[in-house]
């Protein structure tokens, strides 16, 4: 594999960037998307490329480095500007790329005829072009230039209607909270810095802490300074706040940020990794808890949403959980089983939920921007395609089998449940995410096919905005809604149980794995498992809440109308709709006093 191949799948979104501006220049505002599209499209192919010359390589771990060139240099500080490429760097790259094309393409139809088409196109390519330097890195202090680059661009975008004040007052809170995360990561990557021989390279890191591991505390400080990090960028307890607002952006950049970019790098964060967590069980459980009740407090709130997009957001937060849950079973099982389960979760729910996103857009496209559920009903008459696109989206969402959803779902509870046995320390604390994931798995059901009927079942209905022109979206968005079903609906299946579990091998041959594996095996004398197994009881249990789930909403919303809340639920559901009032708290014990502080006055 050669440099220019490598660098290829960067350079093609950084053209865009510098093109799609002379559009603007030109007049030429109606084709802006193109070099996005050519870019993000070529990028993908690329990704591909690279993705299957290094699952054919007969190397045992194939990597491939790119030349390295001095970014700068100062005292200790060696900072280089090269990239690796192995399974990991591969199986998000070609994620990212192929997600983002159908994304652009979508967004072609959807934002026609904006003021701001240019600048739209132009942050969209920065954003990806972000996203694949973090992912590419073989550094921390290039994968930070790829990180504030994510969030610089989600703050753009969130905040694109800058003039409306809700959108402004978003993107401050997500550029915000995201910084409190940031702050703790950089951080820990400092201590890991002063503790690791004073490398910044992940391979000569891990190497160093590997042969002179620091005591136990240090290392505990340092993964627990990282996961703060993550936990604001994939919107996480106690960070998530600023992710459901972020709907206030176009409808494309929600499924670009939940689906390939911003979200996702807090997980790919702990991945890469995963030979630091393994020497500290204690960061591990605190993963994996972090991600048990942040799926459990998100599924509950999204019960009761009314706005589409809403129910999808909180949705995103709580399917991060189930990716941390996985994340943090490495100190008690196999780490490369238990990131292969993270990042299959992670692949298979890029595609469903960019088509939920996606088809969300295409009903509040139809419906004059109208996009709360209460206004509108049984568009499935009106919007075959998208209504089908949303159906595939739901099914995998709500993990039911064969659909996508359902395998790499079942890897990460199988992960779990494995993680209650072999637990040297923790195994109590494993039972109770175990058991949180199995009741995520219900919530998840239930309030994804309640979003379902109260949108596509029912009488037809739609609001006044839309009562002259609901109708069906052009072949622009609704070809992008036709591919991401099929991946929504085939991908998990033919990506690793009808290959007997090739994806988990692919990525177990990742070296930062392969050496979590090895410190694994030294510190808990459990032998190494090479591929995860299928649970076909655990599988059954699963299955079972997922229908009952759907069961469910059918009988209480197959009418396409809410129907009265009981008496006896009138407190959960008011706990659900007001979002447990966090954002009240949060307001009330720290927004509201730091600015007394900082104004001296109420």
């Amino acid at each position: 594999m050669s440099d220019g191949l490598a660098f290829l799948p960067l350079l093609l979104p950084l053209a865009a960037v510098l093109i799609t501006p002379l559009f603007g220049v030109l007049k030429l505002h109606k084709y802006a998307h193109v070099p996005a599209l050519v870019g993000f499209g070529s990028a993908a192919i690329v990704a591909l490329m690279m993705l299957w010359l290094t699952a054919n390589s007969s190397a045992p771990h194939p990597t491939y480095s790119t030349s390295t060139i001095t970014w700068f240099s100062a005292g200790l500080v060696s900072a280089e500007f090269s990239f690796t490429i192995d399974p990991l760097a591969c199986v998000m790259l070609s994620t990212v790329t192929f997600i983002a094309t159908w994304i652009v393409m979508f967004s072609a139809g959807y934002m026609d005829g904006d003021a701001g088409y240019v600048r739209f196109f132009t942050v969209m390519s920065l954003f990806v072009f972000s996203m694949c330097l973090l992912v590419l890195a073989n550094n921390f202090l290039l994968l930070v230039a790829g990180w504030e680059g994510v969030g610089l661009c989600s703050y753009l975008l969130v905040g694109y209607y800058y003039a409306k004040p809700s959108a402004a007052a978003a993107a401050r809170k997500a550029f915000l909270v995201t910084r409190l995360g940031d702050a703790g990561m950089l951080l820990g990557i400092f201590l890991l810095w002063t503790a690791g021989g004073y490398h910044l390279s992940f391979d000569a890191l891990f190497e160093h802490l590997r042969d002179h591991p620091p005591p136990a505390g240090t290392m505990t400080a340092a993964c627990l300074l990282l996961v703060c990090g993550a936990v604001g960028k994939s919107a996480q307890l106690p960070l998530y706040v600023w992710l459901p607002d972020a709907m206030e952006g176009p409808t494309p950049v929600s499924a670009l940020i939940h689906a390939a970019t911003m979200v996702t790098a807090g997980v790919y964060l702990l991945a890469r990794c995963a030979p630091i967590f393994v020497m500290s069980p204690t960061a591990q459980i605190v993963v994996s808890l972090i991600g048990g009740l942040t799926a459990t407090l998100a599924a509950f709130i999204a019960l009761t949403q009314n706005d589409l997009k809403r129910v999808l957001a909180y949705s995103t937060v709580s399917q991060l959980g189930y990716m941390f849950m996985a994340l943090g079973c490495s100190g008690a099982i196999t780490p490369a089983i238990a990131v292969a389960a993270a990042i299959f979760h992670l692949f298979t729910h890029a595609f469903f939920k960019a088509l939920l996103f996606l088809s969300s857009g295409s009903v509040m496209h139809a419906m004059g921007g109208v996009i709360d559920m209460r206004k509108f009903g049984g568009l499935r008459r009106i919007m075959p395609i998208t209504h089908i696109g949303f159906l595939c989206g739901a099914v995998a969402l709500a993990g039911l089998p064969v659909f996508s959803g359902f395998w790499s779902k079942d890897q990460i509870l199988d992960s779990l449940f494995e993680a209650t046995e072999t637990g040297p320390q923790y195994s109590s604390l494993y039972g109770l995410v175990f058991l949180l994931g199995m009741l995520t798995v219900l919530l998840t059901a239930f309030y994804t096919f309640r979003a379902y009927f109260l949108t596509f079942w029912g009488e037809t209905h739609v609001p006044p905005e839309a009562e002259h022109h609901a109708h069906e979206s052009p072949s622009v968005m609704t070809v992008p809604l036709m591919v991401l079903s099929f991946g929504a609906v085939f991908g998990g299946l033919i990506v690793d149980p009808l290959t007997g579990g090739a994806f988990s091998h692919f990525l177990s041959r990742t070296p930062g794995l392969e050496e979590a594996n090895s410190i694994f095996s030294q510190q808990t004398h459990l032998q190494v498992v090479e591929h995860p197994h299928f649970n076909i009881w655990l599988a059954g249990a699963g299955i079972v809440l997922a229908f009952s789930g759907v069961a469910a909403a059918w009988l209480l919303y197959r009418r396409g109308t809410e129907p009265a809340v009981p008496r006896e639920l009138v407190g959960l559901h008011g706990l659900s709709q007001n979002k447990v009032y966090v954002d009240e708290i949060y307001t009330g014990t720290i927004v509201k006093p730091a600015e007394i502080l900082a104004t001296g006055s109420r």
